[in-house]
């Protein structure tokens, strides 16, 4: 069924008949038609971004942190609903909580959650949920001046269902969503090249005119000599086919610093073979990578480093801290927070190993926490409470 641009796709169920059509308008009606510029429609309760390339004043939040240590996140920020009750299909589920998710944004949130510095890069429609998202961000201190709002395209939803075992199935409206709108010419470049960290994922890389974008902000930070963070989020529903997300993934993969990537995308990557084997993971090291991280779940991961000029390598496994599991959306990203708040305030982490595993360690139980309640960014935790973790864990 071809769609407006302006409506959902929804990724896995027909929507062919009239009937269908008629029930999901309903829930989801066409946007109304904006003949105003976006500029002027922007909610004066909502933090004052940039919007269309256009610079608004800014304000993000009443906390002052350290710039010098800034992560800046790239990519996607969308809505979650997740079924109140495990276990049970999309079909079977009463009722949905709406949670704010997309990794990149996740990573954002947690990361200032855990005290440091972070921004966020992406496009949200010029929608109630455009504008609730945005208000996450300030609500959370995490720089929004890179944020961007699109009248013609609604904020991208995703329904997740959770199995028994906490694990995900996605269902995805975008076609196109706002986030796969952003362009090169609204890109905030001073804000990108004055990071520590910049990181992205593989989701920016399936449409044009966002993949565009995704690789001018990531040459941009790379120019600057910011350490340029990886995790691919495979989500094969919204890519064309199985080997176009495997070479957009591997596309940019020689350009990353640091990949974070779980098993069942080694695997992916690798077309089927062993992601627990070392010589299976070290095929995917490439010269330039300071550092490859293993997400194992509840086992908790395994870190491949190159020191270069002390011509030397390590490598080795962190365990995880095993809780009850409700909802297992975020714990990557939750990961990728606690490494990479940690990695921004202390770059040298990357040639001690001591100093490298005691970050992971960290990293572990922001994830393990992470998947205790529902919902994304609403279960990412505090540096103290992921610190109170860690010492109950060893007591």
């Amino acid at each position: 069924m071809a769609l407006h641009a302006t409506a959902f796709s929804f990724t896995g169920v027909s929507t062919s008949s009239k009937a269908s059509r008629t029930s999901l308008l309903s829930v989801f009606p066409a946007p109304r038609r904006c003949t105003v510029k976006a500029a002027s429609q922007y909610p004066p309760s909502i933090p004052r971004c940039k919007i269309q390339g256009r610079a608004l004043p800014s304000d993000n939040g009443p906390l002052e942190k350290d710039e010098s240590s800034l992560v800046v996140c790239f990519g996607e920020m969308l809505i979650d609903f997740v079924p109140t009750t495990s276990g049970l299909s999309l079909a079977e589920a009463p009722a949905f909580k709406k949670a704010p998710g997309g990794a990149p944004a996740n990573v954002a949130v947690g990361i200032s959650r855990l005290g440091g510095s972070s921004a966020f890069i992406g496009k949200v429609g010029e929608d109630e949920f455009g504008y609730m998202l945005a208000e996450i961000l300030k609500e959370n201190n995490v720089n929004s001046d890179g944020m961007r709002f699109d009248p013609g395209a609604r904020t991208a939803l995703a329904f997740v269902t959770l199995r028994k075992d906490g694990e995900r199935e996605f269902m995805f409206y975008r076609n196109p969503s706002a986030d796969m709108l952003l362009q090169e010419d609204e890109l905030d470049l001073e804000l990108i090249r004055k990071a520590k960290v910049f990181h992205y994922g593989s989701i920016s890389l399936i449409t044009e005119p966002c993949k565009s974008a995704h690789i001018a902000a990531a040459k941009a930070a790379k120019d600057a000599g910011v350490i340029l963070s990886y995790d691919p989020n495979l989500r094969l529903p919204l890519w064309p086919s199985a080997e176009s997300a495997r070479e957009g993934i591997l596309s940019i993969w020689d350009t990353a610093d640091i990949i974070k990537i779980s098993e069942e995308e080694i695997s992916f990557l690798t077309q089927g073979e062993d992601p627990y084997d070392d010589n299976v993971v070290r095929k995917l090291y490439h010269p330039n990578l300071k550092l490859l991280l293993v997400t194992e779940g509840p086992e908790g991961c395994r870190y491949y480093t190159k020191v270069s000029f002390k011509d030397v390598d390590f490598s080795g496994r962190v365990k995880g801290i095993k809780v009850d599991a409700v909802d297992t959306t975020g714990a990557g990203d939750a990961f990728v927070a606690g490494i990479l708040s940690q990695l921004a305030s202390d770059v040298s982490l990357l040639q001690d190993e001591g100093k490298l595993r005691d970050a992971l360690s960290f990293a572990n139980a922001c994830g393990a926490l992470t998947v205790m309640e529902r919902g994304a960014i609403p279960a990412l935790p505090t540096k103290e409470v992921v610190l109170n973790a860690l010492l109950k864990s060893d007591a």
